[in-house]
Formats: structure tokens, sequence, C-alpha cells
């Protein structure tokens, strides 16, 4: 949706509003003094490729103001700088001020200057006490210079302000007292020139709101939990009207109920895990899957904004005085790696696109196209969904739906049934041959029915009912709406397209004909690797397991990602108008009909001339090296990678590891580091050189006994009770192609 100065940015119970329209966006989160100045377009571009139409973003006190009164906003950490870049990738942000963030930052993003100064002086941070508030206004001051002219009434990117964060939850005040303090911070941002058409505030855990708008979160695991074993089934896969996650935060207090009234805010989510950021003593791993259900569960519940934290992972800055990561010698109850801030989020820490980019970019095809007309339909229980995560017998299912009229004024009920068979790492039961049916809020009443299926574990999708597809309706399709192509041929007919949840061939329902639109059904896993572009002003869904992104001019590239020599095949559905250069077309569908139940009845299908090489080479050997008392254990390699290609997009070693953690040396300087999960560490080495790389890694040791201090989901094989070695080291090249 097009935002500009003269629009109106609004909310009401049910969703945000623009113009007085309905707006169910996606946002993700991003930190830009995480990540490096060259390449925050690049990373922007996929994000809004992603499907993301708002980034989130703190402004994390200690990376501006290590040193008191000397405020950074240089380099990386140029706030305004890239404010510029989102408003040139054509996207939008909430700026999240705090002056506290949490965000894994040390103190929660306060300086040491500030808690000291705190302490001398006797006064309580977050908290009203003048000469806090003397140096939060400081603070705000210095990043409104930086944000000045970029609101949106300046025609500008920034829809969006969040104060503080957790507040009432993760410290600070509750009741009238926390009230009064998120109402005071507030004010003094609008008096210093924060003027935007929403403010947000933490909803969830007792977070108190000061009156703004309230935003929620959810995550499927806990690496902040204190305990050292499997925790209970997550409750962010259940349908329900309970928008709480209570495990957020629960490192620094039992989870509690909401101080909001529901019935008077819509439910927006701006804290959905993208992934997980590991801690030193639990180290989950959240997959594509886990998030994409998730997700699914929270939409079918009614969410009318789905917002991630986070969406693209980074590195931490280095300090001037210390580290800026959040540790146990602070006070703080985690201790997390220096540098990386990974997330296993859907980009990563290098902008590596992984299994969660996919999965939720096709939710948010789906959202861009049908969202509008989801926020209308309100959440409606269904009978037998059960409320406990840890019934892993019944079916979990949902229903959103309102009623509409058509042209000739007859009444009909239109929505969805969701329905979800996965919960992380526990096994649900199977139910055979199951005649899925939507039902109304009495619980009798059917809205709707769908032929009889087989669900398995870990099955999870929605079904339209009554779809409008021009003057008709899709009475049902049991398979997963992804997306509309508008006017795919001379006549402005739309494709409707659909994929189902596994091999099965479709049941489409149709009330009449299509009027000369048109239903294709794909499946699954062509639906993960599809992207929706516009190639010459007009929409096309691109088929590849190469990653489809616009950049700022309009141009649709392929990143093109290969661990040997290969060519690059894509499917395209309208073909393209022409062949794009260097690529021929090596099959065409025809197809006249109305309902396609396969990609290969009606996509057509092109593959480069060019075969892409991947000529790196890469080598790693232990190194001796004389030892500190302190780290008598640790070994250390070097590594290297040689004849990186000039042509390369971006090139990726991936270092097979086991230990407790490890750390990058280039050119003698730490880079980044990792903590050991069981995943592949993978570097991006563009960040560091363009032609050969080498450097150093230490890996330091794992023992059999740290079991009794850690919890890993994936441990690595022990030899005589230790782990300390790499393994492996290769290397994939990424191409950027354009079409």
């Amino acid at each position: 949706m097009k935002i500009t100065k003269d629009s109106v940015i609004s909310y009401d119970p049910v969703s945000l509003l623009v113009d007085g329209k309905r707006w169910f966006p996606m946002m993700g989160e991003m930190h830009f003094s995480r990540y490096p100045r060259k390449n925050w377009e690049e990373e922007l571009l996929k994000m809004k490729a992603g499907g993301i139409d708002i980034v989130s973003l703190y402004v994390i006190w200690i990376h501006h103001e290590e040193i008191q009164g000397e405020f950074d906003f240089s380099g990386d950490r140029n706030l305004r700088e890239f404010l510029e870049t989102v408003k040139q990738c054509g996207m939008y942000s909430i700026l999240r001020i705090g002056p506290w963030a949490h965000g894994e930052a040390r103190n929660g993003g306060f300086p040491d200057w500030l808690l000291k100064d705190a302490q001398n002086e006797g006064y309580e941070v977050r908290s009203n006490a003048p000469k806090y508030l003397e140096h939060v206004r400081r603070f705000y001051e210095k990043t409104y210079e930086q944000a000045k002219g970029f609101f949106i009434e300046d025609n500008g990117p920034v829809i969006g302000i969040q104060i503080e964060n957790e507040y009432g939850h993760c410290g600070g005040f509750g009741g009238a007292k926390g009230e009064e303090h998120m109402r005071t911070l507030k004010d003094m941002a609008m008096e210093i020139g924060f003027i935007t058409p929403i403010y947000t505030a933490t909803g969830w855990g007792g977070a108190v709101t000061g009156g703004m708008l309230p935003v929620m979160g959810g995550y499927c695991e806990a690496p902040w939990d204190q305990r050292l074993t499997e925790i209970e089934p997550s409750g962010n896969y259940i349908f329900t009207r309970e928008r709480n996650d209570h495990n957020i935060g629960s490192d620094h207090g039992l989870g509690v109920g909401i101080t909001f009234d529901m019935d008077k805010f819509p439910f927006l989510t701006a804290e959905l895990g993208g992934g997980l950021q590991v801690t030193h003593h639990r180290r989950p791993i959240a997959s594509g899957l886990d998030t994409a259900a998730m997700t699914m569960v929270k939409m079918g519940s009614g969410a009318n904004l789905l917002g991630y934290y986070m969406y693209h992972g980074g590195t931490n800055p280095k300090g001037k005085l210390t580290t800026l990561q959040e540790t146990r010698e602070t006070g703080y109850p985690n201790d997390l790696p220096e540098y990386s801030y990974d997330f296993n989020a859907p980009l990563r820490e290098f902008g590596q696109m992984e299994d969660t980019y996919r999965e939720v970019r096709m939710i948010s095809n789906f959202v861009h196209d049908f969202g509008s007309d989801l926020c209308d339909m309100p959440y409606v229980p269904q009978p037998g969904n059960p409320l406990k995560p840890d019934n892993f017998n019944d079916l979990r299912t949902a229903v959103r739906y309102k009623k509409k009229k058509t042209a000739e004024g007859k009444e009909f009920n239109s929505g969805y049934l969701f329905v979800n068979n996965y919960q992380r790492r526990y096994k649900m039961e199977d139910h055979r041959n199951v005649v899925l049916a939507a039902f109304a809020e009495d619980g009798k009443e059917v809205l709707s029915s769908f032929p009889a299926r087989d669900i398995e574990d870990g099955d999870f999708f929605f079904y339209p009912f009554n779809m409008p597809v021009g003057e008709k309706a899709l009475v049902t399709v049991d398979a997963t709406p992804l997306c509309i192509l508008h006017d795919i041929d001379d006549r402005h007919h739309d494709a409707y397209i659909f994929y189902t949840d596994n091999d099965r061939t479709a049941n489409v329902n149709v009330d009449g004909d299509l009027d000369g639109n048109k239903v294709i059904v794909i499946n699954r896993k062509e639906a993960v690797h599809s992207s929706k572009v516009n190639v010459l002003g007009k929409e096309h869904l691109i088929i590849s397991k190469a990653e489809a992104v616009t950049d700022a001019e309009g141009r649709v590239n392929l990143l093109f990602e290969t661990d040997s020599d290969d060519k690059l095949t894509f499917m395209s559905y309208p073909a393209l108008g022409k062949e794009p250069e260097g690529f021929e077309k090596i099959s065409e569908a025809v197809f006249d009909g109305e309902i396609a139940y396969s990609s290969k009845d009606i996509f057509t299908s092109y593959e480069s001339k060019k075969i892409y090489a991947n000529p790196v080479k890469c080598a790693f050997k232990e190194v001796a090296v004389d030892n500190t008392d302190t780290e008598k254990e640790c070994k250390v390699f070097e590594i290297s990678a040689l004849e990186i290609p000039e042509d390369a997009n971006e090139v990726y070693m991936h270092v097979d590891y086991a230990g407790d953690k490890a750390k990058l040396f280039v050119d003698g300087e730490i880079a980044t580091d990792s903590f050991y999960t069981g995943q592949t560490w993978e570097i991006g080495l563009k960040r560091y050189v363009d032609t050969e790389f080498k450097g150093e890694v230490v890996v330091y040791p794992l023992y059999s006994e740290d079991k009794e201090k850690m919890y890993l989901q994936q441990w690595p094989e022990m030899e005589d009770g230790v782990a300390c070695a790499i393994s492996g080291v290769k290397a994939t090249v990424q191409y950027k192609v354009q079409i």
C-alpha cells in the first residue's frame, strides 16, 4: 500500500487503517548499527522481496553514546543514512527509540556511564527522576536530529515510534507509576519532534502501555529460560483469543497478564520470533517450519499485523570501552556471543536467505493480496479445538470469516478454515480420512466443509471457502491461497495461485465458471521457492531455487547460490514477454482452461546458457599456538578461500566445527564469533575481501560434563569426553543474475 504525507494512518479495534481502508502489513526488525553500511540497500531490498513493508529498528543508546557526551552516528551507526536507504527502497519504518531497548545489548542498551551516574547520584533509571529524564532528553534530541525530515509528514518512511520496551515487565514500574512514566516519555518525544501517526508500546507480560498502541509477541522457544532441559510445548501453536506469550522475558520474571483492554485495540504483533538468539546456557534451533506454523496460528487467531524480531541478523559493533553484548557479568541473566547476533533469522548475520525467509515470504504473498479482506474477519473458536499445547491428540482448528453480499444482494459467508497439527519438538497424532468443517460462532452451524483427507504430524494449512473471484466464487478449495496475479491478459483477468501441502491433487469447487479468471494449483515445495515479481509492468510468479529480488530501479535479479558448476533455471507464469538475455526457453506450456492442477500445465521454463562456476578452493589446518593459562585447551586453525570469482555477489564459507564456541580473526582482529549449535557456521567473505580470504578460527572445547551447565538441541560427538575441532570447510558462491 502506498503511503504519503497526505495519507491518514490510524487504527480501530480491528486493524490499522490507511485513508479508512484496512491495512495488514508485514514488519521485520533490522538493526542498522549491527550491519555494514555498504550493504544496507542490498539487505533492505531482500527484506522487501521477502514481503516486509515496515522495517522496525532499535536505536541502541550504548551504540551511540558509549562515552558520555560523545555521540557517534557515523559509519554503520548512521541512522540518518539508514532511514534515507529505507526511503529509497520504498519501505516504511517504526523507530524504537527506547531509551531502554534490551535487544540482547549490554545493559539492555544503557551506557555504563548512565548506570554509574545513577548509582553515584542516587536516582533510578527508567523512572521519572529528573536527572534520568535529563539524560534521556539529550539522547532523544540527538536521535531526533538524525531522524528529522524522515517522518511521514515529510514524505519520509517513519510512520511510528515505539516508546521504551517491555516496561513494567522487564524492569521499570507497573501500575499507575509505570503508566505515568510511559506518558512522560511519549510527551517528551513529541515535544522534541517525534510526530508520527502511531505510537506503540510492548503489550505482553504485564507491561504498561501509557495508552499507546500495544504490540504483542511470540517465540517458539525461550533461550533466555534458565532451565537446562527440554521445556514444555509452546502455547504459540494453539489457536486462542489469548494474545500474551507468557514466556517472553521469563528470565526477568514470571509472565503475567496484559494491562490493556483487548476490545479497544487491534491484535498486532511486533515480536514474532523470526528465529532464536542462542545464549551460552541454552541453544535451541528455530527452523523455518517452526516459525511458519507459529505465524499461521497467530494469523488464524486474529492477528492483523505480522511483525518479526529479528527478521535480519547482524553483528554487534566493537565497543570503545567494553564489548557490547548482554552478559551475566553486568547483572543480566544470560551470556550472549560477543559479536554474532545471527538469531537464526530469515536473513542471517551475513545476509543468508534461510528456509525461514522462504516460509515467511509465502505468508506475506498471501497477506499482500488477501490481508485487507482478512482484517474484517474475526477469529471464531472451533468446537474441539484444544486449549492446551500438551494436547497432542486433538486437531487444532480456527475460523475467520465475514458475511458478504453478491451483486444481486444475496448474503453468503466467506472466510478461511485454519488447521494446525504442528507442535515444535513434539509428535502430534495422525488423523485419517478427516472431513474438515468450518463452524460459526454457535459451534453448530456449518459454514463450509471440505473433502476427506489425511492429516499427518507436522501438517499446517488454511483453506478458503466462498472466496469471490470476479462475479463468481470458489465455494471450497482444499489448497492454501498463495497470491493473486493481476491482469494476466489484455482483458484484465486474474490468476489465483494456491498450493497443496503435499503432492495430492486439489479439489476446486466453483460456483459457475470463472469469467476468464484462472485458478492455478502448485505444490508446497514450488510455493516455498516462488516469488511474485513485476517484470516490465506485468506481474509474474517465478519458481526457482534462486531468490528473486527487485532492485531500487525495478530490475528483477535472481540470487543464485551454487556449491558446484551449475546452470540457473527458473519457471514463470505468465511467460515472460521475451527471453532474458543469457537465457533460453526450454519448455513452454500452452493452457486454455480455467483451472490448472499442476505447474507443468501452465508454467514456462528457462535455463541460463552460461554455466556458473564455483572455483573457490578452501583449506584449513591446525596451527601450533602458545596458549595462555585461561585458554590452554583451545585450538587454532588457519582457514582460507582462494580464487574467489570477481563477478560473485557473495561467497559463503561453511565451517563445520565442534566445540563450545569459536571466534573468527581477520588480519589479527576479531571479526565475529559463534556459539556451537550443531549447525554449520556460515561466514560471508565479501564483508572482508574480494579475491582471496585468509583468517584464523579459535575453537574452544566442549566437555561431556558441560551437559550439566547448558542445553544444546544438538550435541556433537565427543572424543575422550571433549569436542574441539574443525572437520571441514567449503564454500558456496552466490551470483546475481538479471532476468
